[in-house]
């Protein structure tokens, strides 16, 4: 499996939008769109490689611009979780899914049950979890029509909200960007400013705040950066100030794109660190623009894995210890990325992708094997079949 670095100017979201190029360009395996007009139901599924299991990604409830924006953003995001899985050694692919429409006001049962149809179709080769707009209690309604489906609330078996297990594995790469750049994983004394102050961004803070790093948060919405503020102590400054300040650590923890040819100029600080997916508006460019400002880049699908490894567990029965001791290898992967990188000459992001694609290329060799599982065993591809 190739590296596939995409550059924004290429696969543009506008009226000409070349949805077969784009499939090509992120090697898609398949692209669902999921239509139910009486239930304003508009969805977008895109599983993007099952080498090492079937594909997992939450699915995202938006009110997209238009419609090819959102699938750019759907190809975007499940050809992230990819490479997240692999790079944190789980046994699945990466898929996403994008529901258009405001999930303030059009979200209804009847709406999410025909999306949880949709999913189901797939057989399992998607399961679904939550993400931007959709809450547990959305998931239950998925989970009605299909069991694949993860991120249900603890007393249906879930593993109930997965920001703490994010923040956590966030906190862990915060960890391991700090031994990096100054020698000792401390972040007492450190300044960090961590853009949004949703579920993660609350419980992120509050790990910094105990280790005793001094914070700035903002939030478009006030109310919620005053919260955190009230939490943790933070300082809360304007969201358009963010960018310039000059602190140790920046921490992208709402949507991507904040690193691009408008902000990356103004940047002060020596490590960019947050939960944020896509932070790079243009990944080849930004991440090279990073390494000559000499600010160290934690690949966003890496730091922000332990939602993923939240969700991933229930698929094994859940358990919150062993999530969390999976996020915390965060810490160790974040450092095999960056030495990587250093030894080999090349971006974070880069050397993040190799040891992704290295996964995946083994794991997929290993397929070429025949077993009693295949379905070709046999006349009817039952004989062989195991018990």
């Amino acid at each position: 499996m190739e590296s596939t670095i995409i550059e924004p100017a290429q696969i543009d979201a506008d009226e000409n939008f070349p949805l077969f190029s784009a499939l090509e360009f992120y090697d898609h395996e398949q692209v669902v769109v999921c239509s139910e007009p009486e239930l304003g139901l508009k969805a977008i599924i895109a599983v993007h490689d099952t080498t090492l299991g079937p594909s997992l990604g939450g699915t995202r409830m938006w009110q997209y611009e238009n419609e090819q924006e959102a699938i750019r953003d759907v190809l975007r995001l499940s050809r992230g979780m990819t490479y997240k899985a692999a790079v944190s050694g789980l046994n699945l692919g990466g898929g996403k899914a994008v529901i258009i429409g405001d999930s303030q006001s059009d979200k209804n049962e009847a709406m999410l049950r025909a999306y949880g149809r949709f999913v189901d179709s797939l057989g399992g080769r998607y399961i679904t979890a939550e993400d931007v707009g959709i809450d547990e209690k959305d998931m239950e309604f998925i989970n009605m029509e299909t069991k694949y489906v993860t991120g249900l609330p603890k007393e249906s078996g879930g593993g109930g909200n997965p920001s703490p297990v994010t923040a956590h594995g966030v906190y862990m790469g915060v960890k391991a960007s700090a031994k990096k750049a100054y020698g000792s994983d401390s972040l007492e004394g450190k300044k960090v400013a961590i853009q949004g102050a949703g579920a993660v961004s609350s419980h992120l803070a509050k790990f910094l705040a105990k280790e005793g790093a001094k914070i700035y948060v903002c939030d478009i919405y006030d109310e919620k950066a005053q919260k955190v503020s009230k939490n943790t102590g933070a300082e809360v400054v304007d969201s358009e100030e963010i960018y310039g300040l000059d602190v140790d650590i920046f921490a992208p923890c709402a949507l991507g794109g904040v690193v691009n040819d408008e902000t990356i100029s103004e940047f002060k600080f020596d490590i960019i660190a947050g939960s944020a997916n896509n932070v790079l508006d243009d990944e080849e460019t930004g991440s090279q623009i990073l390494v000559d400002k000499n600010i160290l880049y934690a690949p966003d699908y890496v730091i922000n894995a332990g939602g993923l490894i939240n969700v991933a567990t229930e698929l094994e029965g859940y358990n919150a210890k062993r999530a969390l001791d999976k996020a915390t290898q965060i810490y160790d992967t974040m450092l095999d990325i960056y030495h990587h990188a250093e030894d080999n000459g090349t971006t974070t992001l880069a050397a993040a992708n190799h040891l992704a694609e290295e996964r995946i290329r083994k794991i997929g060799d290993i397929h070429r094997v025949y077993t009693s599982e295949s379905r070709l065993s046999g006349h009817t591809g039952e004989m062989y079949k195991a018990k």
